[in-house]
């Protein structure tokens, strides 16, 4: 093909656009002198086979450089190189022998012999580059299929990696789809069974895998390269335009078995690095606009922690999240969003916090927007702390507080109660001055960054050597507690304690108010051995090892009965935006310390009761709470029904299995006027309220 054969192009939309005639490609750039359009037949060639210079004055409008190509179809390998200053106290790092991706492209090809090294280096890196490929994202079939949006009040996430979940050779899953997203597919009826209605999948946007030591591979994904290509490695087919529709397959069929899908999506920094890291994408088009730069503009701010820090108040930016946003809910049909270290977008083009940042305000407000479940992980790995108080009049936040006081209480720490009884109404301290829903806080014990469940009960002090950088990485202070004897061990009355614990954390996180989120594995007590940083582990360290829902099969049913229960929550006060201070306001309910209306707030305080009333179920709830050392008994209310003041036994952890926990309808009938609570332990008890419907006096009478 020749080049005299294009046509200017057009300015919209940005990125690879497909029509019957052939494609149009628009770029942006301000500062590049000279923008090359290159033509691929594989993504391994070493050169292209066409190129296509843009004419400053024909294929250029302000700062889009754009051309039709005529004859072009879908499966085109294509990139740019953009030629223009390298002078970076200026912020400015063309380089016009780096290949570029396109910030728009909606797939990428891998070449067999890619090289971050190669990228970062002087000279060609043609052979070695990622390139984009065209795609119609118009020619699939979705059946009908349309988001789901589940009420927050019925909401379970799971937390899960796509590769991670089947990649295990005990998933039963082929080897060829083993680790992809046609894997996961196989997989749905263990997520349906499990009571999940929703997975948080860690990043599938396309990422560098060599973003790590260099004997080792990113396993994570938090390392964005393109914000509209799901990453390839996770596809069983080869055609990168085919990884596009793979996604959607596992889409729709999540969203047939009615489970929703979130994205953990990356908009604060990407796999570029800082000054010395390689050119990919951002670096190579326009430096200056796509990140934050400290005043010596050789620099790149690093509120990330990566080594830079996307500029997502930057009008292009903005632009590229909000059409990146629009996209996966358009045209992928994607339920949700988490979002990494968002208060990273909170700040300013100087890296100052806003207090109406416009990115997230754009993102809050979008009609197209509307209904997607908006997740914030509210702070940043600069310092910038906003749980309780993003902004917004819809995000859900991760509750970090939830996760280290929830730790605090069950492993005996001083002064936690308090604390341990707010997060279990809904967090009323920290989020009760927003008039919020009740769900705005997204309740998690563990997640992909820190310890498994297994070993925050198993682990005082992180083991991360296989990591390679010698046990320097990840976190210090883990809030954890082994239970007597550090790692695996053979003691049964450790190995007790430890399921007993496990079950306590996860009770409190599926039966606190708010929205639940249970990381993979932990409903049968997946083990990292002692390692809280995994982000470089592409092995058994992070697989799913299925063997262990056999081996931890009453973990995994208490799990389940927990769910079921969970899902019969009544969503009247969602529909009625009931805040959580109303929720609280016009509750039935009382706090207890072993005794009736004596609850102990002090510093010595190992337990907390409490009772709530279910007028919408007729049902009295009591939870006993008992993170001390010793057995405690405590005094039960009066149920004032006339079964004749009968409770009923629903969850006892230190009971074993199948007592732990009992399907509602079958839960035994408990006598007398006490209940004594084993060592560490968590029991709810119910009762019937009378049919005239509340109770007359107090809950705790």
């Amino acid at each position: 093909m020749q080049a005299g054969t294009t046509a200017p192009g057009k300015s919209f939309p940005l990125g690879a656009t497909v029509s019957p005639e052939g494609v149009n490609f628009c770029v942006f750039s301000k500062n590049c002198t000279l923008m090359e359009l290159l033509l691929f037949d594989h993504a391994d060639d070493k050169k292209p086979v066409t190129i296509f210079p843009l004419d400053s004055w024909k294929n250029r409008t302000y700062h889009y450089w754009h051309v039709f190509v005529p004859g072009i179809r879908p499966g085109q390998i294509y990139a740019y190189r953009a030629h223009g200053p390298f002078e970076p106290e200026r912020g400015l790092r063309f380089d016009p022998e780096k290949i570029l991706l396109d910030p728009y492209g909606r797939a990428v090809a891998m070449p067999t012999q890619y090289s971050r090294v190669a990228a970062s280096q002087p000279g060609d890196n043609c052979a070695k580059a990622m390139k984009s490929v065209v795609v119609d994202v118009q020619a699939y079939d979705w059946e009908g299929d349309t988001p789901l949006r589940h009420p927050s009040t019925r909401t379970i996430v799971y937390e899960m990696h796509v590769r991670g979940f089947t990649r295990h050779p005990s998933s039963g899953v082929a080897g060829n789809t083993r680790g992809t997203y046609a894997g996961l597919i196989e997989k749905i009826p263990y997520l349906q069974v499990l009571g999940i209605t929703a997975v948080e999948l860690l990043p599938v946007f396309h990422f560098d895998p060599q973003d790590c030591p260099s004997w080792r591979v990113n396993y994570w994904g938090y390392a964005p390269v393109s914000f509209f290509a799901p990453h390839p490695m996770y596809s069983s087919r080869q055609d990168p335009t085919s990884v596009v529709d793979e996604f959607r397959d596992m889409v729709k069929a999540l969203h047939r078995a009615g489970i929703e899908v979130i994205l953990d999506v990356v908009y604060n920094h990407t796999a570029e690095n800082g000054k010395d890291g390689p050119t990919l994408c951002y670096r190579g088009l326009e430096n200056g606009a796509y990140y934050i730069l400290e005043p010596d503009r050789t620099c790149y701010s690093n509120y990330s922690g990566t080594g830079n820090t996307l500029n997502a108040n930057q009008p292009i930016v903005r632009r590229l999240i909000m059409d990146s946003l629009r996209y996966w809910v358009e045209e992928m049909h994607v339920d949700g969003f988490r979002f990494d270290l968002a208060s990273i977008l909170a700040r300013d083009e100087a890296g100052q916090p806003l207090q109406n940042p416009p990115i997230l305000w754009d993102i809050e407000s979008d009609p197209s927007l509307a209904g997607t479940k908006l997740i914030a992980e509210a702070w940043d790995a600069a310092g910038l702390y906003q749980v309780g108080s993003f902004i917004g009049d819809s995000w859900k936040e991760w509750n970090g507080r939830f996760r280290d006081d929830i730790r605090d209480f069950f492993r005996g720490e001083e002064g936690s109660s308090a604390r341990f009884a707010d997060r279990l109404i809904g967090s009323p301290e920290i989020y009760g001055h927003k008039e919020r829903e009740p769900e705005q806080s997204v309740n998690f014990v563990t997640c992909h960054d820190g310890f498994t469940l297994n070993d925050l009960v198993s682990y005082n002090d992180k083991h991360n050597e296989a990591n390679g950088e010698d046990n320097r990485d990840g976190a210090n202070d883990n809030k954890s507690w082994n239970c007597g004897i550090e790692g695996p061990t053979d003691n049964e009355v450790v190995e007790r304690l430890r399921n007993r614990q496990v079950k306590n954390f996860l009770a409190m996180t599926l039966l606190s108010v708010g929205i639940p989120m249970i990381l993979m594995g932990d409903e049968v007590r997946r083990t990292q051995n002692g390692n809280n940083n995994t982000y470089c582990q592409d092995d058994e360290t992070n697989w799913f090892d299925w063997t262990l829902v056999h081996r931890h099969a009453d973990v995994h049913r208490f799990v389940t009965l927990l769910n079921a229960r969970r899902l019969l929550r009544d969503v009247e006060r969602e529909q009625q935006r009931m805040s959580l201070n109303q929720l609280i306001r016009q509750a039935n309910k009382a706090w207890h310390g072993v005794k009736l209306n004596q609850p102990d707030w002090g510093p010595n305080s190992h337990s907390i009761a409490f009772t709530v009333e279910l007028p919408k179920e007729k049902l009295l709830v009591h939870f006993m709470l008992n993170a001390f050392w010793e057995p405690l008994e405590f005094e039960l209310p009066t149920a004032h029904n006339e079964e004749g003041d009968i409770w009923y036994r629903w969850i006892d952890t230190a009971l074993d299995s199948p007592h732990d926990i009992e399907p509602w309808k079958s839960s035994p009938a408990i006598p007398g006027r006490r209940y004594r609570t084993e060592t560490r332990s968590v029991v709810v008890l119910f009762a019937h309220l009378d049919p005239s419907g509340s109770q007359t006096t107090s809950p705790g009478r």
